[in-house]
């Protein structure tokens, strides 16, 4: 059986999630609730109410050090706050989370007018510090038309996928609008759907208010509204 290697945690005793709280609760000055998961879609999340934060970390965090847990206090206090040794982290772990859940996924993200793999690095990088590792691919070639916008990408939850229609990759369509669709698809692998009257939405309020971030969210609306 492998043993997943783990860094030595700076805190002292089990069970390790209570220290994490402590420590996290001294750094932000926030009241924590903390819930592990097994998640690798979304390995970080938080939600704020009032002083209190209720946080959702991957259990490979509890064996990161404390330059980890400083920057995810750092994430709590300020979204944009780098996150370097964390996406460090993740990556030098991420052969452990690739054996957890190992699946036959046909990846294709170089296509004839766009490669998606660096418009996703980038994406990941300035939007959520690193922290979706969702696979990302072009779907198969198929209609020429341009179609409605919710057929332009698709995250598949228990795949943790994200592809994205061919009739993207043509000249025709700028890069700014190709980065919104990923963009967009990447909001659906760390959000998690709301449950309103029993009915469940994937585009709720938070939703679009995060949308809205893309730094070029007016311009890939307008040639979106000319392309139909």
């Amino acid at each position: 059986m492998e043993t997943m290697y783990q860094t030595a945690l700076p805190f002292p005793s089990a069970p390790a999630e209570q220290h994490v709280v402590a420590y996290l609760q001294k750094k932000t000055g926030k009241t924590i609730s903390l819930v592990v998961t097994d998640n690798a879609t979304s390995m970080i999340s938080f939600r704020k109410k009032a002083e209190s934060v209720a946080l959702r970390l991957h259990r490979l965090f509890l064996g990161a050090d404390e330059r980890v847990f400083d920057e995810i206090a750092g994430f709590i206090k300020n979204r944009r706050c780098p996150m370097n040794h964390t996406r460090s982290f993740i990556s030098r772990n991420r052969h452990h989370l690739k054996a957890a859940a190992p699946r036959r996924i046909t990846i294709n993200t170089c296509g004839r007018q766009y490669d998606l793999a660096p418009i996703f690095d980038m994406l990941n990088r300035r939007y959520f510090n690193g922290a979706v590792s969702s696979a990302i691919t072009w779907g198969r070639r198929g209609a020429r038309r341009f179609p409605a916008r919710r057929t332009l990408g698709t995250y598949f939850e228990d795949r943790n996928l994200i592809r994205i229609n061919p009739v993207l990759d043509s000249r025709r369509v700028p890069l700014f609008y190709v980065e919104f669709i990923v963009y967009h698809e990447m909001l659906h692998a760390v959000m998690e759907s709301e449950v309103k009257n029993g009915r469940r939405s994937i585009h709720a309020k938070e939703f679009r208010r995060r949308e809205k971030l893309f730094e070029q969210y007016d311009r890939a609306a307008q040639w979106e509204r000319e392309n139909r």
